[in-house]
């Protein structure tokens, strides 16, 4: 039996379970329990390593619903191959994603969904999102279908369920990618036995096209045409031409809580019926994870060789696999909060125990003369690297959380590793939220900080493929951030400030290759956040002020514009929004893209930047339907030039006209 077939009978025992823990929990407290209305519908989030709520919305806003059908508006400034569904890298260095145990899916993981995006609902009937976007014509067609259900078989038990079907085929020649995402969740939160589960899958095809030939065919087409000014931009030729990026992968999330306390009698006054609630005091917790995935390049084009600077294991043809796979087992017991006056605050203590497993491609030539089989031979050094390992990991932990409470929320998590090749790694995470009356208005405070000493990844240090090989010896990386969050809500005002210190951070240099920076690199983050209203007319803003002590070694652009200026209104049952909206951030040494290993590789030979991305849309919502229609990059040819470059030689996606629909089924 293969390993998606125990997944499933997991599952299929786990959902068995879940309905053995309703009879029971409702077999104790039927008779004395009255029944009472289903609660409004809601969503949260889990917070690892846990599983504790974290509250979450459902998506039904109309407001700005077309950009999430723009490529570059991922993030305010998003270094991106260009197409929808591409790989990308978050410039705002405050909300990017530190270096993963499987690097390759980083660039891609905002088009899947994790543990930390993940939601679960509780709906009082059926609901099913059914979405729908589509762009350009037969040769540049976009296309994304999304789903997602939930139902409730009362108000304990939750199924849910999620479907992605992205197919782009993209501006550029080499550039489409074909992505399917599935999966399926599920919930049950009674009075002593708590669930919250979920199986995801994904597959995802993205042809890699190296970026094109000569950044002048955007920028002056005119001295590579003979005096012609305009150009197709499928006709623009790519340095790859027959090379593909496949990704599988698939996540199993399992958690489940028992809770011990007391049941608590109530008679009102002039009531004959005695109401009980069952309160909790304790909780045992084990949660189960099983994260996996595949990478594959291929290229077939021998003919572009000289693209890549090596070739070690076969001239004619690349075919890189590289797999991953974490078993993860967390049990922890938890004091809850809430349970007495007294109790202000929950605790909790955990033991983590993780396996890791990595395979990569195997080099079989007979090195004794590389270069008579035509390929390169391994750099000084290095004699190769074992295409199999298997790690076995343990962390301790403790969590402090306060949850309740409108004037003062709090938690914090201190995790430390005991075995394998994290013994001695640290984490130390934690955040306050609290809320001040200032006059007549409400502010709302965050603070912050984290203080991170670990173990570099092992893909980081070992690897083998056609066109790459390293062997390092990294040091554990030292990461400490902090910083606060004001909102004042009267006057749409959020501002943000953080700072980040970084020792030993790990980057990937201009030839590809990973590299770690032996000092510290500050980097200070200013973000001012302002909305301004005036009858229909809207006009909101965010600016962003990032500085790094060393652009070598992290880039960013210093200065970052986002600004959207529309009018909302209602015209009888139609709500409306529109309006244009624009991107814009400053040059800077942007990073490059490597299509062999997926990563963001450091470059000063070209400034990106100082160029506006502009969209035009309205955005509408008549009862459960939410539609658009925009212009994205409206300003093209119009203003602001012609270096429209997220990154060295890849351009942007040139103008096009984008709908899209969004149904609510209440079912």
């Amino acid at each position: 039996m293969n390993l998606k077939n125990h997944i499933l009978l997991i599952i299929f025992a786990v959902l068995g379970l879940v309905a053995f823990a309703q009879t029971a929990d409702n077999g104790q407290s039927s008779d004395s329990k009255p029944k009472t209305p289903l609660a409004p519908s809601f969503a949260w989030k889990v917070l690892s390593p846990l599983g504790l709520h974290e509250e979450s919305t459902i998506d039904t806003l109309y407001e700005n619903y077309s950009r999430r059908s723009v490529p570059s508006a991922v993030s305010d400034a998003w270094a991106t191959t260009g197409n929808l569904g591409g790989e990308g890298l978050n410039m705002i260095f405050d909300q990017r994603v530190p270096m993963s145990d499987f690097f390759f899916r980083d660039p891609l993981i905002h088009w899947i969904p994790t543990e930390s995006t993940m939601k679960f609902y509780n709906t009082r009937i059926p609901m099913t999102l059914l979405s729908y976007n589509a762009s350009g014509g037969r040769e540049t067609a976009q296309e994304r279908l999304q789903g997602v259900f939930s139902g409730n078989a009362n108000e304990k038990t939750q199924i849910g369920a999620l479907v992605d079907y992205l197919y782009s085929k993209g501006s550029y020649n080499n550039q489409a990618d074909k992505q399917l995402t599935w999966g399926f969740s599920g919930s049950y939160m009674g009075d002593r036995y708590e669930f919250q589960g979920y199986y995801n899958h994904y597959n995802l095809l993205n042809k890699e096209n190296g970026g094109i030939t000569d950044m002048l065919y955007i920028q002056d087409p005119a001295e590579l045409q003979g005096g012609v000014n305009t150009i197709d931009p499928k006709s623009i030729p790519t340095n790859l031409n027959n090379a593909h990026s496949r990704f599988w992968g698939e996540e199993l999330y399992l958690n489940n809580r028992y809770k011990v306390g007391y049941w608590h009698e109530e008679k009102q006054e002039g009531d004959t019926v005695v109401k009980r609630t069952y309160i909790p005091v304790s909780s045992f917790i084990y949660t189960l994870k099983y994260n996996a995935g595949k990478h594959l390049f291929t290229d077939k084009g021998a003919e572009t060789r000289d693209f890549f600077s090596h070739t070690y294991l076969d001239p004619n043809i690349t075919r890189d696999k590289t797999t991953y796979w974490a078993l993860t087992n967390t049990v922890g017991v938890s004091m809850l909060e809430g349970f007495h006056k007294y109790a202000k605050f929950g605790l909790a203590a955990y033991l983590t125990h993780q396996v890791r497993s990595y395979t990569m491609t195997a080099d079989t030539l007979d090195r004794s003369d590389p270069e008579s089989l035509g390929v390169d031979p391994f750099p000084a050094g290095i004699n190769g690297v074992d295409p199999k390992k298997t790690q076995q990991l343990a962390y301790v932990g403790g969590q402090l959380t306060k949850q309740r409470g409108s004037v003062l929320t709090y938690e914090a998590t201190a995790e430390f590793g005991i075995l394998g090749p994290v013994a001695g790694d640290l984490r130390l995470d934690g955040n306050v939220n609290t809320r001040l009356r200032l006059f007549n208005d409400s502010i709302d405070i965050k603070a912050f900080g984290a203080f991170y000493n670990e173990e570099a990844p092992y893909l980081a240090q070992h690897y083998l493929s056609n066109h790459f090989i390293w062997d390092n010896k990294f040091g554990k990386q030292r990461r400490v951030n902090f910083g606060g969050e004001i909102l004042v809500r009267q006057t749409g005002t959020r501002f943000r400030a953080s700072v980040t210190n970084l020792q030993n951070h790990i980057y990937f240099g201009a030839d590809g290759l990973p590299r770690q920076a032996g000092g510290s690199v500050q980097v200070l983050g200013l973000s001012l956040m302002q909305d301004f209203k005036l009858g229909i007319l809207h006009w909101d803003n965010r600016v962003t002020y990032q500085t790094s002590s060393d652009d070598v070694v992290v880039p960013i652009p210093a200065l970052t514009v986002y600004s959207n200026l529309y009018i909302k209104c209602r015209i009888a049952t139609l709500f409306l929004q529109f309006g244009v909206d624009c991107d814009y951030y400053t040059r800077y040494y942007a990073p490059s893209y490597q299509p062999a290993t997926t990563a963001f590789t450091n470059q000063r030979e070209m400034k990106i930047g100082n160029y506006p991305f502009c969209n035009v849309y309205a955005n509408m919502k008549l009862s459960k339907t939410r539609f658009y229609v925009m212009f994205s990059h409206v300003n093209q040819g119009l203003f602001g030039g012609n270096n429209y470059f997220s990154m060295p030689y890849y351009p942007l996606n040139p103008r096009r006209l984008q709908i899209g629909i969004s149904v609510d089924f209440a079912n």
